[in-house]
């Protein structure tokens, strides 16, 4: 059986340049925010997820897919470069509290030797994160999704996202992604996907600090996510967070946000969408010469 490896997912220079495009519900409300027609489409989601992976995965490393509304879809018209590697999302999402996603569970509609056979050299899970949740169950999930991941020779990507807890309204978000990292980062998994300290701003010097403070807590390589940064501020996110200790990136919103919405989506995603990925890229490679 061949077992991937994360240089199955890495740019030469041995650092991660990856593009999510597997959000949901997530997506149309971003298209509704745009101005799409309502209600928004599934079609509209879709077309929009095989457009990006036809124009961008030449520039990323790995794409990050959904089964929902694209992965078989960009699987038959054949829409990722080869030199791209596949990810799929095996996360199912729960909605409730009047937000998209107020629950997680492992997606076993997700068929692992079938997505192997696609092509997927790594599946992704999702794991919310809240202070007053059961931490021995996150562990035990994460475990489940590590087991059926490594059992057929494909790579496990976590993605710890912390949430207020259930109860009370004391929420520090920087010191909950500190005690996820704590808590899930040597749970197993190949990759540990998280969010930005400090939503990517203050200064320079700030965001050192806690993206190192992060770093001790996390035993395997790790990427950080763009949600919640702002696209200008993201480049360098990138850059500080690999100076800290990180490998790289697997985000969509500061990639290809800006165009949803836009006339004529495709020639956005080459003119928009296209440079900003390939300018990470350069970062990336910048930042792992700098190991060497």
């Amino acid at each position: 059986m061949e077992t991937y490896t994360l240089k199955d997912i890495t740019r030469p220079s041995g650092g991660f340049a990856m593009l999510a495009v597997d959000q949901r519900e997530a997506m149309r409300l971003m298209f509704a925010a745009a101005g799409a027609p309502q209600p928004v489409s599934d079609q509209v989601l879709t077309d929009f997820k095989i457009n990006a992976a036809r124009i961008l995965s030449p520039y990323a490393s790995a794409i990050l897919v959904d089964q929902q509304f694209c992965y078989l879809q960009v699987v038959q018209q054949q829409a990722i470069a080869p030199s791209c590697g596949t990810i799929v999302a095996a996360d199912a999402f729960i909605p409730g509290n009047g937000i998209p996603v107020d629950n997680v569970v492992i997606d076993n509609s997700v068929d692992p030797v079938a997505a192997k056979n696609n092509g997927a050299k790594a599946l992704k899970l999702l794991v919310l994160w809240r202070s007053d949740e059961d931490a021995q169950k996150r562990l035990e999930i994460v475990k489940a999704f590590n087991h059926i991941c490594h059992a057929q020779g494909l790579l496990s990507i976590i993605e710890p996202v912390v949430r207020p807890p259930r109860c009370g309204d004391h929420f520090d978000r920087e010191q909950a992604i500190i005690d996820a990292a704590k808590e899930l980062g040597d749970s197993g998994a190949d990759l540990y996907k998280v969010e930005m300290p400090l939503h990517g701003k203050g200064t320079q010097q700030a965001l050192l600090a806690a993206s190192q403070k992060l770093n001790e807590h996390i035993a395997i390589p790790w990427v950080i996510l763009s949600s919640g940064v702002d696209e200008k501020l993201f480049p360098r996110a990138v850059r500080v967070a690999m100076e800290a200790g990180a490998s790289g990136f697997l985000a969509g919103r500061a990639v290809w946000s800006s165009v949803i919405g836009l006339p004529d989506m495709p020639l956005m995603l080459r003119d928009v969408a296209a440079p900003k990925l390939q300018r990470l890229g350069e970062i990336v490679d910048e930042m792992m010469a700098r190991r060497l």
